[in-house]
């Protein structure tokens, strides 16, 4: 089992910045791939980026050049947000995926960008 807990969501304005974070417990190192992924009410949850044990990153088109993520020697996970527009506002969610391919979910924090 591996347990994840967000932090970092707030009120930001247009074109502010904001980093997450995620912290794992637990079964640490079965982790193999992090992500972030987001999600607005009475919408699908959607991929934000991920980043593999050996570094690799995927981002979504709507975030790349704009987010950056990353994760530590603990597997605490970080989305660094920079020029954030009003449609990031989503609430934001740390997933792990173990070597055997089971998923794991936070709860989720919530960021709201104002124009």
């Amino acid at each position: 089992q591996v347990q994840l807990e967000e932090f970092g969501g707030a009120l930001v304005p247009a074109g502010g910045s904001l980093r997450l974070s995620c912290a794992a417990s637990g079964e640490i190192a079965a982790i193999n791939t992090m992500g972030w992924y987001r999600q607005a009410p009475g919408n699908y949850r959607e991929l934000v980026a991920t980043i593999t044990s050996d570094g690799d990153t995927n981002y979504a088109s709507s975030v790349k050049g704009r987010f950056t993520i990353s994760r530590d020697a603990k597997n605490t996970l970080y989305l660094q947000m920079n020029s954030l527009e009003p449609e990031d506002t989503r609430v934001y969610y740390c997933k792990s995926t173990t070597h055997w391919g089971s998923a794991f979910w936070g709860r989720g924090t919530e960021v709201t960008v104002s124009s």
